[in-house]
């Protein structure tokens, strides 16, 4: 449903969705809301990492996450390319992401309920709370074929079995 809006001169005439005047109407935590789903907290990144190929090594299994307060077990997916081009992706079985990670020799994006409101940019300007994660492309690019990686980074104790 449209609602017809006549300003100045009485020709000229603008339609507006009738959701339009609801959310006017509405408090202003609505508005709020909409602001922010439309705007969004975080920044895009616009580092440009490297895309998948062929010769990628993929790794996947368990991963055990313990904090001094926090402690989480869930599928883990690995990739990795020759070049250094890493990705991770930490969930708590189909559909419930828990932590997505693309990091580079340079670069690094995470994101997802672990890694609270999300980060992208230079690794050596990394939030400290997401070191422990940006740790472990070297950790288990070096691991080779071996079955169980362990990082611990501070009070952050990583345990994977592939």
């Amino acid at each position: 449903m449209n609602i017809r809006v006549n300003y100045a001169p009485a020709s000229s005439t603008i339609l507006f969705p009738y959701w339009w005047f609801a959310a006017k109407r509405r408090s202003s935590w609505l508005k709020i809301f909409l602001f922010f789903s439309f705007v969004g907290c975080a920044t895009p990144s616009r580092h440009q990492f490297a895309e998948l190929k062929a010769d990628w090594q993929a790794r996947s299994g368990q991963l055990l996450y313990r904090t001094a307060k926090t402690t989480v077990m869930g599928d883990v997916f690995v990739r990795f390319s020759n070049a250094g081009d890493f990705e991770l992706t930490f969930s708590k079985g189909p559909g419930v992401s828990l932590l997505a990670l693309r990091q580079d020799s340079t670069s690094a994006e995470i994101k997802g309920p672990l890694a609270g409101r999300g980060w992208s940019g230079p690794i050596d300007r990394a939030p400290q709370q997401l070191r422990g994660w940006l740790g472990l492309r070297e950790k288990i690019i070096h691991a080779q074929d071996r079955q169980q990686v362990r990082h611990v980074s501070g009070s952050e104790t990583f345990l994977f079995r592939f």
